[in-house]
């Protein structure tokens, strides 16, 4: 496209010459049109500030919501805005995200959901997995992924929990920064979402959330605070539900007030699909780009609605410059100008997965939580001569496919390539000499049967979730997810569990769900394994794991709970009554209000075992600068290599009213047999910091903690700080 324009340009100038006419414009500039904000050693903000000066209004407006053909229908993708060829302006091509390039992609990598991700509690891999993502986005024409979601998951309940970055904003601001990096070392951008309060999906698109300032600040906002300081996302997803009567994308406090003033955002805020609702008050509120499904009432910000609001004053010509400078600057600083995409059937039929087959593989297991072990039942032997029963109607490849990815705008494709648990097992189980007999599990009597004459037995169960709707209990309900639509399918699963178990001791149960879930069957079972939605590796990375090949690397990033008791809410506080929802437990959302209140869970948030073991010992800390240097020493005291994650606790002085303990530093350590390493893990003034009207550190005693889990902390010691 530049090299005709070029030659257009120099063709001009050679007839103004010819007849003696001194051209107007500087030798380069009249050479190439785009000239002004195509050098790649420019900046960001020179030459995002050019292109708008030189754009009409006409250009501006097209630039604000999504081009024709919409919805889906370009190739696949949610969404796109076309380019401006004349301004060397590339296509702006949007797809939905969070556990790879999803919506009605073909031939795209289906990894573990966000949920599993956190899961690892290694930034490291997560970086190495959105920079997988960004990959594969950027091969299919795609430069925008709108992930990760960071909502913090407040109610197990929430049915868009798997998507998320579990109830901690410590972690889940870790695992979002390292997944936005990954995303962006390609020139994609990466979108932070759902912006903000979008913690459930019963009314999501009404419901009125209440939160105190401190709470928004020391529970809610982090993750996207981090996204845009430490991760220099590209962009915001604002989110359907109000936030103190006003819709969330027509919210200044948020959409200004904290994401420009107070943290310096200097991306774009777009749309959730529909959550549009005026075109001069969104637009002066802080939203900069439209998104919306097809059909749809009314596109708000279309070039005749833009216009319009220009007319009546609701909206000034300024903010549309600025709009505009807000979509295109990000494009410049992460490459989007200088490497576009191509759109189009090759890129949209090309198979850009094989590449990343290993690494969902292993990141599937490294994200696999073993809760139970008893007796070291796993991993098992590799001796052969077994016989293994298989159990469970979300073993097999249909029931494989709800059971790898949750519903919705993030349920992945790639259907023809997923391994199922019962195919990864029956392949490693003939490699090691094993048999494997598969029983579906409907009815207990074939469940007991298949399991009294195993040798191993292996029952897989899944709960459904979807964006869409909440979950109703913390059952055990199989879904069939297609795209963004789900059913309910029915089977006892529980008493499927609790057949199997009670028949043979010798039983492991693999959970694939998206959060936590009741476990009546727990004393019975001789192994637990939790892969969430494991992706399209799943079925090989559970076979890894269960022979030993891989380490159950992961760790829970939120809370099971003993019972559906210890995560009740008044309705006024969730789900929300006439409209209306207050966050009325304040501070104390997962394992913070478990402790505050002395309830013991099921398994504790930060829990995970491994197939060795590992000492925490020697535990210092030392003052640095308005934070503090935490070291220990960690030892592999086991026969096998592993992981272990030491995790790092503040408590604060009573006259802060915090709650007991809150989760401020760790680091994934991988030794082998007998090894040890010191290993300092740096807290921050932030560490140490509650809000009140600003981040404030009160002077007095703090106490650090360390160790495996938020209820399992050995180590010990008290800094003074704040003076």
């Amino acid at each position: 496209m530049r090299r005709v324009l070029t030659a257009v340009a120099g063709a001009a100038l050679l007839s103004l010459v010819a007849a003696g006419v001194a051209p107007a414009l500087p030798a380069a500039r009249a050479a190439d049109p785009c000239a002004a904000w195509m050098d790649p050693q420019d900046t960001a903000d020179h030459r995002a500030d050019a292109l708008v000066s030189a754009m009409t209004l006409d250009q501006e407006l097209g630039m604000l919501t999504f081009s024709d053909p919409p919805w889906f229908a370009f190739y696949g993708t949610a969404g796109h805005v076309d380019g401006i060829a004349e301004l060397c302006v590339p296509d702006l091509v949007l797809s939905d995200a969070g556990s790879g390039v999803a919506g009605l992609q073909v031939a795209t990598t289906v990894f573990p959901s966000g949920v599993a991700q956190a899961a690892t509690w290694d930034p490291a891999t997560q970086r190495r997995l959105g920079r997988a993502i960004g990959a594969e986005a950027y091969a299919k024409g795609i430069n925008v992924m709108l992930g990760p979601g960071m909502n913090i998951a407040r109610t197990p309940y929430n049915g868009r929990n798997f998507e998320y970055l579990g109830e901690d904003p410590y972690l889940a601001a870790s695992s979002a920064t390292a997944f936005i990096r990954g995303i962006q070392d390609n020139p994609v951008l990466a979108s932070a979402k759902h912006f903000a309060f979008n913690d459930q999906e019963t009314d999501r698109m009404t419901v009125d959330v209440h939160v105190d300032e401190r709470t928004r600040r020391e529970i809610y906002l982090p993750p996207f605070e981090a996204a845009v300081k430490r991760g220099d996302v590209g962009s915001v997803m604002c989110s359907y539900n109000r936030v103190g009567g006003a819709y969330a994308c027509e919210n200044r406090r948020l959409l200004t007030g904290y994401l420009r003033h107070d943290w310096g955002f200097d991306g774009f805020v777009e749309s959730d699909w529909g959550a549009t609702h005026s075109t001069g008050p969104t637009a002066m509120a802080g939203m900069d780009l439209e998104m919306h499904a097809s059909p749809v009432p009314q596109r708000y910000f279309s070039a005749d609605n833009l216009r319009a609001a220009l007319a009546d004053g609701s909206l000034t010509r300024r903010r549309v410059d600025e709009m505009v400078r807000n979509v295109v600057r990000p494009m410049f600083e992460h490459g989007l100008f200088d490497h576009p995409v191509e759109s189009g059937v090759a890129p949209y039929l090309s198979d850009v997965s094989t590449p990343h087959t290993a690494l969902a593989r292993r990141v599937a297991a490294e994200s696999t939580v073993l809760l139970k072990n008893r007796d070291d039942l796993l991993p098992l032997e590799q001796d052969g001569g077994r016989t293994i029963a298989v159990i469970g109607w979300a073993a097999n490849p249909v029931g494989a496919t709800g059971s790898t990815s949750g519903g919705g705008s993030s349920h992945g494709s790639g259907i023809d390539r997923l391994v199922s648990p019962l195919e990864g097992i029956g392949s490693a189980a003939l490699a090691h000499g094993d048999r494997v007999v598969y029983v579906e599990g409907s009815s207990t009597a074939d469940a007991r049967a298949a399991a009294v004459a195993a040798d191993e037995v292996v029952v897989v169960a899944t709960d459904g979730s979807t964006e869409g709707s909440d979950r109703s209990d913390l059952g055990l309900r199989p879904q069939v997810c297609v795209s963004v639509g789900c059913s309910a399918t029915p089977s006892n699963q529980e008493a499927m569990i609790a057949a199997a178990a009670a028949a043979n001791p010798r039983t492991v149960v693999v959970l694939d769900v998206g959060g936590p879930v009741r476990m009546p069957w727990l004393s019975d079972a001789g192994a637990v394994l939790v892969p969430w939605y494991g992706g399209l590796q799943h079925g090989n990375a559970l076979a890894d794991v269960l022979y030993g090949d891989a380490e159950p690397g992961g760790r829970l990033p939120q809370t099971f709970p003993r019972s559906e008791q210890q995560v009740r809410f008044d309705p006024a506080a969730y789900p929300g009554v006439d409209g209306q929802e207050t966050y009325d437990e304040g501070l104390l959302v997962g394992y913070r209000g478990y402790d505050a209140r002395g309830v013991r869970p099921l398994f504790p948030f930060g829990f995970g075992l491994g197939y060795t073991t590992f000492a925490f010992r020697d535990l210092t800390v030392r003052r640095a600068g308005a934070g503090a240097d935490v070291s220990l020493t960690v030892r592999n005291t086991g026969r096998r290599p592993g992981a272990a994650v030491p995790q790092v606790y503040v408590s604060f002085p009573d006259s802060t009213g915090e709650p007991p303990k809150r989760l401020e530093g760790f680091e994934t350590v991988r030794l082998a047999p007998g090894a040890s390493r010191r290993v300092t893990i740096h807290l921050d003034r932030r560490s140490f910091a509650h809000w009140d009207h600003g981040w404030r550190i009160d002077p007095g005693s703090y106490g650090i903690a360390v160790g495996r889990s938020s209820r399992d902390l050995p180590l010990h010691v008290r800094v003074r700080m704040g003076a």
